[in-house]
């Protein structure tokens, strides 16, 4: 996939707004998946995700724990709320196939992702409903489908820029 945005991807973004230098070319930086929990104290449900997480992404997740206290969530400073993992460099690449080519067909009744999701930088954000999408996930030993967060951020300033980088991935988007 690198390979890919270096010999095709680059030079279709040079021509198609002008930059003068290959660095100018924006590029994506890293990839975040989130998994967040609700405030139970249920230690399976977490160690699931945890795992699911590590599955899907090749790699140990981080354990996010709440800041401060919230009374109105019923959150204690100090709780697991969520896990998370940053994908760079050859991790990310691979993780971005598996995303466009394998876990994106098996999403159900899915028409394309939206172009609002873009945050006004670039960077796109996609909230995946069920996480058993991915083939490393067995449905049958799961006791609980949670969804997943992804965060993919670039280098592009803006929108436009950052809507063209990920088409140019056949990043398959609504019409």
């Amino acid at each position: 996939m690198s390979d890919f945005y270096k010999k095709k991807v680059v030079n279709q973004l040079m021509e198609r707004f002008k930059y003068s230098s290959v660095m100018q070319v924006p590029r994506i930086v890293k990839i975040t998946l989130n998994i967040g929990f609700d405030s139970s104290d249920d230690k399976k449900a977490f160690k699931d995700s945890i795992h699911h997480l590590s599955l899907i992404a090749g790699q140990k997740p981080t354990i996010i724990k709440a800041k401060k206290s919230i009374s109105s969530f019923k959150l204690r400073q100090g709780c697991i709320i969520g896990c998370k993992v940053t994908l760079r460099k050859e991790k990310m690449w691979n993780f971005l196939k598996r995303f466009i080519c394998i876990a994106v067909p098996r999403i159900r009744d899915f028409r394309g992702f939206s172009k609002k999701s873009f945050d006004g930088t670039g960077n796109y954000n996609i909230g995946v409903k069920e996480q058993t999408i991915f083939p490393e996930i067995d449905y049958n030993k799961m006791d609980k489908i949670n969804g997943l967060d992804i965060s993919i951020t670039t280098s592009a300033n803006s929108d436009e820029i950052g809507f063209a980088l990920l088409s140019a991935f056949n990043f398959p988007f609504r019409e």
